[in-house]
């Protein structure tokens, strides 16, 4: 499954996974849109085996509904890439007042994974990738993890960015000893975050999604985990990324937010 499939990087991973006959679940926010892409990517590729999902990712009860749907539909999930990511202009509150990278980039991203672990564990190999960014920020305030006492676009999207990095690097310990990898990656200078954000350079989509393409599909990374790969290789990330207290604080207040949202405690992970 691949979330934030209905256009950039995501649709055309979508696409070429396709292309070499993999059944792809494409999820989008928008219900319409989501299965017209669909139904346009099975046309182009001759694959018909290109499904819609949707969700809003800002509501924890749509995030649920998605997990319920998948569940019905499929018994294992080899691939989960979460590509989904917003960056906004100015701050942008959401009515359960949280910031809206925040709940985005981190929290839907960490919800939705752990719903779907079992998913994930049915199968023979899978593999969790989370798409970051090198627009990371250096520190993150657990004062302020919802960004209820400042915040701006900027450093709202960089902490969201570290958040993936510490919450995959704490997911690959824990699944250690599972049939499961979880590993992120940079998506080279294509997403139209990056585009509206930094306005950085564009590449062409082809090129961009050949890293994703490699951490979700290639042999030579069956078994590894809890890595960082840019251009198809692995590098360091930002030094407060491996520290394993600030990683295990980010996953209990992750699950504190979550059990006072929904009153639903995760059974199938553990600090």
């Amino acid at each position: 499954m691949i979330t934030g499939a209905t256009s950039g990087i995501g649709m055309q991973t979508a696409k070429e996974l396709a292309g070499i006959g993999h059944r792809v679940f494409i999820y989008g926010r928008n219900k319409k849109k989501s299965k017209l892409i669909a139904k346009n990517i099975a046309i182009v590729s001759g694959n018909d085996n290109i499904e819609a999902v949707w969700a809003d990712l800002t509501d924890f009860n749509q995030i649920v509904n998605l997990t319920e749907q998948l569940t019905i539909r499929i018994d294992r999930l080899e691939v989960l890439l979460n590509n989904a990511g917003v960056f906004n202009s100015n701050q942008h509150l959401l009515s359960n007042g949280y910031e809206r990278a925040f709940m985005v980039n981190h929290l839907a991203v960490f919800v939705l994974t752990l719903l779907l672990l079992d998913l994930l564990k049915n199968s023979f190999a899978s593999r969790i990738v989370i798409v970051s960014s090198v627009a990371q920020s250096a520190i993150i305030d657990f004062d302020n993890l919802i960004g209820e006492k400042y915040s701006d676009p900027y450093n709202a999207y960089a902490i969201s960015k570290l958040e993936n990095v510490l919450f995959t690097y704490h997911l690959a310990e824990l699944l250690k000893n599972a049939n499961c990898t979880a590993n992120r990656l940079h998506p080279e200078a294509v997403t139209k975050l990056l585009l509206a954000g930094w306005e950085t350079g564009r590449i062409r989509l082809s090129q961009g999604v050949q890293n994703s393409l490699f951490v979700v599909v290639s042999p030579e990374m069956e078994k590894l985990s809890g890595l960082y790969i840019v251009n198809k290789k692995a590098l360091c990330s930002i030094a407060i990324s491996y520290d394993e207290k600030i990683q295990k604080r980010l996953l209990e207040m992750s699950l504190s937010i979550w059990n006072q949202q929904t009153h639903t405690p995760f059974i199938n992970i553990t600090v």
